[in-house]
């Protein structure tokens, strides 16, 4: 792992998989030799050989500099790794954009709207539109689940660049609706039994079993600083969000008859898919939890 902090941006590289994340610091976005440095599959010159003659080739690079002209500009980019060399410049990519009409972190934890746009040049993924939220408290990258944003795809055929644009605009459009859930969220206190029923079925989407986790519901509600320290859900949200995502929390590894063997922490996601299956899932869980208490 490989880190390279700057005063405007901060970037993590991952050994020669090629994975490697990208963000901004501030409210300053990031400039296109940035993204080209850390994540070069974005401004890949030809698709991947694989690709057939109906597969509309228009690198990420393109799109976004069109989506800068309508008012959207990237603060985070990221790239996944590849153990085939020939793919590492065409790997699946994500980059998360902002509209600089509506750039005002809002709420007491200073969240802002942004629009999660996924892409790759080697065949496993058309380009997709999610909305998100970044939290500025604990530099959380949130994104909303299909149930209150549905995903937008656009498939490489086709005026590829207008669809992706339109697609942007119509989730941005949809930020109100975003909004909204966060009040509700913060209106929702949670019980300590609320609370830990949301948590264990946060480690089933991120363990597949709740039991095979290495640590307990406790440990992933416990905020790391006091301004998460409330019991209301978007706290408890983005506290486990926090814990799971970036990993770091402190476990007792044992051997099969219970001895101790040595003191882990648990992985941050640093895959782009496993990385927004599981912050989707949390918000997912998050908006039954809302509408559990709401008697829906």
């Amino acid at each position: 792992m490989y880190y390279n902090n700057t005063s405007t941006v901060r970037i993590k590289s991952f050994g020669k998989s090629g994975s490697a994340i990208l963000h901004a610091r501030g409210n300053t976005p990031l400039t296109l030799q940035e993204i080209q440095a850390a994540t070069p599959s974005v401004f890949a010159e030809q698709k991947h050989e694989s690709r057939s003659e109906r597969y509309s080739y228009i690198p990420t690079s393109e799109i976004l500099c069109k989506l800068q002209r309508e008012g959207f500009q990237p603060f985070a980019a990221f790239q996944g790794g590849s153990r085939d060399d020939d793919k590492k410049g065409f790997t699946k990519h994500l980059i998360r954009l902002r509209h600089m009409g509506d750039t005002t972190a809002s709420g007491p934890d200073k969240t802002v709207s942004e629009i999660i746009l996924m892409n790759s040049h080697d065949g496993t993924s058309s380009y997709r539109m999610m909305g998100g939220q970044f939290r500025m408290v604990c530099s959380n990258g949130l994104i909303t689940s299909d149930g209150l944003i549905q995903e937008i795809r656009v498939k490489h055929t086709g005026d590829v660049a207008s669809e992706v644009i339109d697609g942007c605009i119509q989730i941005l459009e949809s930020t109100p609706a975003i909004q909204e859930s966060i009040e509700e969220m913060r209106s929702i206190n949670l019980s300590s039994a609320e609370a830990t029923i949301f948590a264990r079925a946060a480690l089933t989407a991120r363990y597949d079993d709740a039991a095979l986790a290495p640590v307990s519901a406790p440990q992933i509600l416990a905020p790391n600083r006091r301004e998460d320290a409330g019991s209301d859900l978007w706290s408890s949200l983005n506290v486990i969000q926090e814990n799971l995502i970036r990993g770091g929390v402190s476990y007792v590894q044992r051997d099969a008859n219970g001895r101790r063997v040595a003191r882990r922490h648990t992985r941050p996601i640093n895959g782009i898919d496993q990385n927004t299956a599981v912050n989707r899932a949390l918000w997912q869980l998050a908006e039954e939890m809302k509408a559990i208490r709401a008697g829906i």
